[in-house]
């Protein structure tokens, strides 16, 4: 497909070992594995898919293997996503000492990691991810390994918010029509309804819908005494701006998108007074960790923005992977890493990442944590104000 866009990326820890690098000075280095990278740099998710890859890259740098990243934009649709791995995995071969991919990072995009998971399967190679769709960890795939909390966990914490913290009993839900935001919007209302509430407005929107106000209007004619968002990033900037306008006093709750800087950079301060979000981690409200200072103070200098809770996933995903791959190869020597190695370390090691600590209850999902962050109305990094641990 014209619009898979393939780019080789040198991912060491100086940048400098590649493909083209006389056989000697590869012979000293340490091993190298291609490492596909499958990301939607264009369509309704480029801002999360952009977080995806810079939290990669960074951890590339930082891991004691040499991995050749291979980076594929997947655009925004599952054809795009299956296009995309087939190019990462069409060769094999050991090629100029770089061997095959023992994993692949797939892309955020729900209704694209569906697309990905036969293939992985049928390749038999884990796929790191970080979408929320809780449908992925039910499809019985081994292959599959979530390191964000998964719309089971995040959403549990959106509803119990919503309810415990705001003491809302009237809230009206917008959500989006892609499958992220229908999974997000069933979690939602199940546990909404576990908590004997149910919502005075429900609706659907789909990503190419700009204006809001009829939808806020429904709500305000309905009594609604809290807005609850399950939106992407670029949805969720024009619902608070109009909310904003329209109902100023009343409480917004939106998703993980509202965490990201880049959906706050699209909102002025003002705007952002009383709308908190959920999300899986707030590496700028980090002021108890040195090892996320320190990642925050690299991304930064890196890419002039702060960090997401989808760039500390992708970023100790790819850590994790490391250590895996170091332990074997230290272990059992190079010629043990292979996919199902990796899978079998993956799904029975526990490991302290900068986020949250990762392991697999089983069905892959390895983050088990969500916060509540809020804006306070005078800056665009909020503040964490609840913090909820999932058991599965």
């Amino acid at each position: 497909m014209e619009r898979v866009k393939r780019r080789r990326l040198l991912g060491t820890a100086a940048l400098g070992i590649g493909w083209g690098l006389p056989a000697m000075a590869r012979a000293q280095a340490k091993p190298s594995f291609r490492l596909p990278l499958l990301v939607p740099l264009t369509g309704f998710v480029a801002l999360e898919g952009k977080s995806q890859r810079d939290g990669a890259l960074l951890a590339v740098r930082d891991v004691g293997v040499n991995f050749v990243v291979d980076l594929i934009d997947t655009g925004s649709s599952p054809e795009g996503a299956a296009t995309a791995w087939q190019r990462a995995f069409r060769d094999t071969a050991v090629r100029d000492g770089v061997r095959p991919p023992i994993a692949a990072l797939g892309p955020i995009l729900g209704t694209q990691m569906l697309a990905v998971l036969p293939l992985a399967a049928e390749a038999r190679v884990p796929v790191l991810a970080i979408s929320g769709t809780s449908r992925l960890s039910e499809m019985g795939n081994a292959w599959f390994f979530r390191f964000f909390p998964s719309d089971g966990t995040v959403k549990v914490a959106h509803a119990k918010y919503v309810v415990e913290k705001t003491g809302a009993r009237r809230p009206a839900v917008i959500y989006q029509t892609t499958a992220y935001g229908q999974s997000g919007r069933e979690q939602l209302a199940r546990t909404l309804a576990d908590l004997g509430i149910k919502p005075v407005l429900e609706e659907g929107v789909a990503t190419t819908v700009n204006d809001f106000a009829p939808m806020i209007a429904r709500a305000q004619a309905a009594q609604a005494d809290a807005l609850v968002l399950h939106l992407h990033s670029q949805s969720t900037a024009l619902a608070i701006r109009q909310a904003r306008v329209m109902a100023p006093s009343l409480p917004i709750i939106a998703g993980s998108a509202m965490a990201q800087p880049a959906t706050a950079a699209l909102l002025e301060p003002a705007e952002l007074k009383g709308v908190c979000a959920e999300t899986a981690a707030m590496p700028a409200a980090a002021t108890d960790n040195s090892g996320m200072r320190s990642f925050v103070d690299a991304y930064r200098r890196d890419y002039q923005a702060d960090p997401d809770a989808f760039a500390i996933a992708e970023y100790d995903a790819v850590r994790m992977l490391g250590v895996v791959v170091t332990d074997i190869v230290n272990t059992k020597g190079v010629d043990a890493v292979t996919g199902d190695a990796v899978r079998a370390r993956l799904s029975t090691m526990r490991w302290q990442g900068l986020a949250t600590e990762y392991w697999s209850d089983g069905k892959g999902n390895m983050a088990h944590e969500a916060l509540i962050v809020c804006y306070g109305g005078t800056g665009r990094v909020p503040a964490i104000m609840s913090k909820y641990l999932m058991s599965p």
